[in-house]
């Protein structure tokens, strides 16, 4: 069972306990620059999530649920001494506001996560209009090529524009492609993902929801609703940045 795994991790630093959790197709060397900056003060843990970087590949044909991915993260906050700081981008933002639902945490941080169910809860026709080219595409959730190069380059050029995917360095392409299957599950999983709006309300922590300026409107507009759904939210845009602002942008 999922809930008995072992995340691959790497912690840096002694201190208040800070989980951060990565994007689709990255892994836990995403966040290698904010853990030296909070180490000093904070134990820093970073979580290679179910198929990436330290643990073991997800076979194309694995059956995967977002329960999955959550029951894994779950056993890791559980095993920190104390309730935890959550940092996440886009699908770790996802995975950390749904665990922040269901665990004490200290603070939410999150960079444009893909709680794309907002959009469809509040109807947002703005968020639903910006989502309507990945949806409506037949190859998005084909189940035959899902994670394959062609998927892979409508996901990338989506979120980064186009011709982002080919514009690529070829280690970094052949990098995705390792991950690209396990992504398209992420995707599948979360696109219709039912966010319990009402039960935002009950997220009482300080929550810092970031987003970039230059970033899908869907995206953005996500920000914007989770801004207005949540108690003590505060909402920053960053100028210049775009879905993959904490890389870009990491200061």
């Amino acid at each position: 069972m999922t809930a008995s795994i072992r995340l691959a991790r790497t912690t840096q630093g002694h201190g208040t306990p800070v989980i951060a959790i990565h994007s689709s197709g990255m892994g836990a060397r995403q966040w290698l620059r904010l853990a030296a900056h909070l180490a000093p003060d904070h134990q820093v843990i970073l979580p290679d999530l179910l198929g990436y970087g330290g643990n073991p590949p997800w076979g194309h044909k694995d059956p995967f649920t977002l329960r999955a991915e959550l029951d894994a993260l779950r056993r890791l906050l559980d095993e920190v001494d104390g309730p935890a700081h959550l940092v996440g981008h886009s699908y770790g933002g996802l995975l950390a506001l749904l665990l922040a639902l269901e665990m004490s945490v200290r603070s939410v941080c999150l960079y444009e996560p893909v709680a794309f169910g907002v959009l469809h809860a509040t109807g947002d026709r703005e968020g639903l209009a910006g989502l309507a080219s990945l949806e409506h595409n037949p190859l998005f959730l084909d189940e035959e090529r899902g994670g394959s190069e062609a998927w892979l380059e409508l996901f990338i050029n989506y979120w980064n524009g186009p011709g982002a995917w080919r514009g690529l360095p070829d280690v970094t392409r052949a990098g995705f492609l390792k991950v690209g299957r396990k992504a398209f599950l992420e995707v599948r999983g979360l696109i219709h993902h039912p966010l319990p709006v009402e039960s935002l309300a009950t997220l009482q922590v300080p929550t810092l929801l970031m987003r970039g300026a230059a970033s899908p409107r869907a995206a953005q507009r996500v920000v914007a609703c989770l801004g207005r759904l949540v108690p003590n939210a505060r909402v920053v845009t960053l100028e210049g940045a775009g879905h993959m602002g904490p890389l870009t942008h990491m200061e």
